[in-house]
């Protein structure tokens, strides 16, 4: 419990920006598991469109701090690579 009033202020603004950066995390795995699931599906095109899509939301998150940069960088990587042997 919050003992000042800055600190019961901090409390609500922590609140927020969990269910906020918990929602664009959300959207982070969606989208890697849009390009992975083409992946399993043999579905080149598919796959590189989604891998776009994919590559945008990463960037937009690490922009924001939602997720490490370098983590980003990483997924990124990873799943452009298994793209580039599907086809």
């Amino acid at each position: 419990m919050a003992n000042s009033k800055q600190a019961s202020k901090r409390a609500k603004q922590n609140a927020q920006t969990y269910k906020l950066r918990h929602a664009q995390r959300s959207v982070v795995r969606t989208a890697v598991k849009a390009v992975r699931a083409s992946i399993e599906e043999n579905d080149a095109v598919k796959a590189k469109e989604n891998l776009v899509k994919a590559e945008k939301v990463l960037d937009s998150s690490a922009s924001k701090k939602v997720i490490h940069k370098n983590a980003a960088a990483r997924t990124k990587s990873r799943l452009s690579k298994a793209v580039k042997n599907l086809g």
